[in-house]
This record gives structure tokens, C-alpha cells and sequence, in this order.
């Protein structure tokens, strides 16, 4: 009887050591680099090493265990064997975690449905970009833009059609600013630009340049969202404010709100600017 737990205990170790080789594997196609893999080569020929030993282990001392004391050395091959798993596993799960954080870190800064920033990652950059212009007299700008009539799109041609109009939108502002400018998702169907290192002259010819553009390019509808609509045309307001000496964050932003109030109050698909009163101390 102890022969057979001894031996199940080794065979046990044996198998779960062979197991072991799998997670490795699958860590080291994970790895970028063939420098990174050479540890990895190392411990599968040491695991190699110990399997050979522990089939040699059953062949010598086959029958000898013959006291509940023999069990000591198969026992703790089977729990080295376990520790080994657990070890390469645990290895293989924080590598795939570990490549996953940019993605996730990613996900929470974007918009999933325009493929924009979102408000938390504005709110970061723009602590930063005033701090930068506090400090360093740096000039900032922002805009915000507002489709006109959204809420007649949805109405008229449904949610999945005001989707596509956000989503191509979204696309045509990215390609027409800087790769320095950050493009946002504000709310709703207004889209925010930080213009960093941009005054405000500069930054209502932007607004110009934008609201021509997107009232020249039409919305491509699928066919399966609307058949009788191939193409929609759509406006925008934007409001743009600059930054001053002492401005903080809400004065910022509501003063882009304010001028984009202002656009809207002035028949909408037009530009309207604001200077933010700076704040006392």
C-alpha cells in the first residue's frame, strides 16, 4: 500500500511537472524579444531535468517503501512538482495582466463610441496644460463645439443615425487639428479641443477653419440605418475662450460654455469668443 501511495505521489509530480512546460510556453510567445525568453529556456530544461529524475526516482527505489516514513521524499516531490504549476502559472498571469494595463488604461480615457478622449482624461490635461501656462506664461485655448439641431437628427433618422453623424464628426475634427491638440468627448454631442501653446486669434481661425469644414463634408449613412438616406449634412456653433493669468479650471470652462452660449444665441453655425475674467486672489 505505501509502495502504491509513493509511487502515485511521483507519478503525480511527474505529470503536473509536464503540465508546468505549458504555461512557460505560452509566457514566452507573449515576450517581444528572444533576450527576454533565455531565462524561460532555462527553467524548461532544469523542469525537463526533473521529470528525468523523478522517472528515475520510481525505477530505483521501486518496492522500498516500506514505512510510512519513505513517504517523506515523494511527498515532497509531488508538492515541489505543485509549487513549480503554481509558480509558472502565477508567471503567465502577470505577464498577461501586466500587457493588458495600457489597454485597459486606454479603454478608461477613451469614448468607445467616437474613439475620442473623454472627460476624465480633459479634466488631466488641462490641470496640467494651466499649470504649464501659469507658470511659464504659455498660451491655451479652448473650443467647444455643439452639432446643431442633434436632437432633430435622433428624432428624424433615429439614435444609431446620431451615432454615425458623433462618430464621422469625430473623425473629421481629428484630422483637421494638430497631433498636439487634444480632442475630447465633452457630453452629449458636443466635442471639446485643448489647443495647447495657442492664443486666441489663433485658436478662432481653428473654430473657422472647422465650422467650414464640417458644413462642407457630408455624413455617409449606411444603407441598413436609414435606406432612403445616403448622406446627411450638419452644422456646428463653437465656442472659444483663451487663457489668462490666474485662470483655474472652472473659469476656463465657463467661459468656453459661455462663448458657445453665445454662438448658439447668434443663430447657431458660427463662432463665438469669450475672454475668462481672470480670477482675484
Amino acid at each position: 500500500m505505501l509502495n502504491f501511495i509513493a509511487t502515485g505521489l511521483v507519478v503525480s509530480g511527474v505529470g503536473i511537472l509536464v503540465c508546468s512546460v505549458f504555461p512557460i510556453w505560452k509566457l514566452m510567445a507573449l515576450l517581444p524579444r528572444e533576450a527576454l525568453r533565455q531565462s524561460w529556456y532555462v527553467l524548461t530544461a532544469l523542469i525537463m531535468i526533473f521529470i528525468i529524475g523523478y522517472t528515475a526516482y520510481i525505477g530505483v527505489f521501486w518496492g522500498a517503501h516500506e514505512r510510512l516514513a519513505n513517504l517523506v521524499v515523494p511527498g515532497i516531490f509531488f508538492l515541489g512538482a505543485c509549487f513549480v504549476l503554481l509558480v509558472n502559472y502565477l508567471s503567465l498571469k502577470t505577464t498577461r495582466d501586466i500587457q493588458r494595463m495600457p489597454v485597459l488604461e486606454q479603454e478608461s480615457i477613451t469614448d468607445p463610441l467616437t474613439e475620442l478622449y473623454n472627460r476624465r482624461y480633459l479634466d488631466r490635461c488641462l490641470a496640467t496644460e494651466i499649470d504649464r501656462a501659469n507658470r511659464y506664461g504659455i498660451s491655451l485655448s479652448l473650443l467647444l463645439l455643439d452639432i446643431d439641431h442633434f436632437k432633430r437628427i435622433n428624432d428624424s433618422y433615429g439614435h444609431q443615425v446620431g451615432d454615425v453623424v458623433l462618430a464621422e464628426l469625430a473623425q473629421v475634427i481629428v484630422n483637421s487639428v494638430r497631433t498636439t491638440d487634444v480632442v475630447t468627448r465633452y457630453g452629449g454631442e458636443e466635442i471639446m479641443v485643448m489647443a495647447p501653446s495657442t492664443p486666441l486669434e489663433t485658436a478662432v481661425d481653428l473654430a473657422a477653419r472647422l465650422r467650414e469644414t464640417i458644413e462642407r463634408e457630408s455624413v455617409d449613412v449606411p444603407a441598413k440605418l436609414h435606406p432612403e438616406l445616403k448622406e446627411l449634412r450638419i452644422t456646428v456653433s463653437i465656442g472659444v475662450a483663451s487663457f489668462q493669468d490666474g485662470n483655474d479650471h472652472e473659469t476656463l470652462i465657463q467661459s468656453v460654455d459661455e462663448a458657445l452660449y453665445r454662438a448658439k444665441r447668434n443663430g447657431r453655425n458660427c463662432v463665438s469668443t469669450v475672454r475668462p475674467a481672470t480670477t482675484q486672489p
